[in-house]
């Protein structure tokens, strides 16, 4: 496979030095039984830029201080999440107690931690947010790390995955007669925390694509 994509980009590098167009190129792609996807991006490798020889774009690259920037940022990113989750559930368990299910012991302890994981782990992601949007203004090459785009559509995954159980879940309370406003405030909180870094996520990866 990596032998076919050699061929490829070193065909489209040979056509492109001997003045064929790009439109030519791709059609001679197309015909040849090349997937519109792999011909797109072998283009996409080369600037279309007036100079003698094909002028490459920057690609993804892999920097292992980059790695362990935004390894750490969407570890806090996930803690953040997770127990602000875990926060909101047990405010809405103390808010409308369930007579059947009465309020167990330990749930000080769960609070306490939720907010002391919180105070530590969303400050941390703020301010790595902050330096990471610093250097991609000043560098925009940076937005072409390989680990940060896998870890943002790694966040996405989870981020959707989240958001399709807590419909189901929604739906089977519905179809089951459970609604009610201790399980609609829950199934809210999961989905408006999900529906969020999803959201702001997918944003900032069309912008990676409009600055592209």
């Amino acid at each position: 496979m990596a032998g076919a994509t050699q061929d490829l980009d070193q065909f489209v590098r040979d056509a492109l030095m001997r003045g064929c167009s790009r439109q030519s190129i791709e059609k001679a792609l197309f015909e040849a039984g090349w997937a519109p996807e792999q011909a797109r991006s072998a283009m996409a490798a080369y600037a279309d830029v007036d100079f003698s020889v094909p002028v490459p774009r920057p690609r993804a690259y892999l920097s292992a201080r980059e790695a362990f920037l935004y390894l750490v940022l969407f570890t806090t990113l996930y803690l953040s999440a997770y127990h602000l989750g875990t926060l909101l559930f047990e405010l809405i368990n103390r808010s409308f107690p369930d007579a059947a299910l009465p309020y167990a012991n330990g749930v000080e302890e769960n609070i306490r931690w939720a907010v002391a994981t919180i105070v530590i782990a969303f400050p941390v992601f703020l301010l790595l947010s902050a330096k990471i949007g610093r250097e991609l203004k000043q560098h925009a090459i940076k937005r072409q790390s390989a680990v940060r785009r896998w870890l943002t559509y790694l966040t996405l995954f989870v981020a959707a995955v989240v958001l399709i159980c807590d419909l189901i879940t929604l739906v089977d309370g519905f179809l089951g007669g459970e609604i009610t406003t201790r399980f609609a405030l829950k199934v809210l909180a999961a989905g408006l925390i999900a529906g969020a870094i999803f959201g702001y996520y997918l944003w900032d990866l069309r912008r990676d694509e409009g600055a592209a």
